[in-house]
């Protein structure tokens, strides 16, 4: 049974802002990006432990109109460059949910099925990277990233206190979870849960 959970393509599906980089509300500067403590190292752990890294984040800025999806993806580019100069792997793949109900924007103004806390990005992740999201976790530091990963089929979640983890008070949640003050603490601690 070891063996065949050891074949499967397990994920940590990840927050961006305020879990892997600092939170700046509706970051549209590259130059703005930088690596909340212990990011690097979250992540060497997590791929050489064999899981795959996935990158799942509301950007509403887009619906709202304060930025594109290509301002997005510069920043994206940056976030790859911090980590590859920390020595850090990148991630597996980046999923976007660019919709909010309230947006001014055509098109983005929307109810959606992958702004989280729906899975929606998670599910779309997992079916193209082939990832076994029984065999996952999610980190995050909103209780609705927690949401996303528990509806997806994750068995575990992850809290951080950074960015607008130290909003959330009421967590009363879906499934179970722990409660960390960064992404290196979170991600040491699930993979000894999910090793175990």
């Amino acid at each position: 049974m070891a063996d065949l959970a050891k074949t499967k393509n397990r994920a940590f599906f990840l927050d961006r802002d305020g879990c892997l980089i600092e939170e700046e509300n509706y970051l549209s500067d590259p130059d703005k990006a930088r690596l909340c403590p212990g990011a690097a190292g979250a992540l060497k752990k997590i791929r050489d432990a064999g899981y795959k890294i996935v990158m799942t984040s509301n950007q509403s800025g887009i619906a709202r109109g304060y930025f594109t999806m290509k301002e997005v993806l510069l920043v994206e580019k940056k976030i790859c460059e911090l980590l590859k100069n920390e020595g850090a792997p990148v991630p597996d793949g980046w999923y976007y949910c660019p919709h909010h109900p309230k947006g001014t924007v055509s098109g983005f103004a929307v109810e959606c099925s992958c702004r989280k806390p729906a899975p929606g990005l998670l599910l779309k992740a997992a079916e193209e990277l082939e990832l076994d999201t029984a065999s996952s976790a999610m980190i995050g530091d909103k209780t609705s990233d927690l949401e996303a990963g528990f509806a997806a089929g994750c068995p575990w979640g992850a809290l951080v206190r950074t960015g607008h983890g130290m909003e959330q008070k009421e967590l009363s949640l879906s499934g179970r979870f722990i409660v960390k003050e960064n992404i290196l603490q979170a991600a040491e601690e699930l993979l000894k849960i999910l090793e175990a």
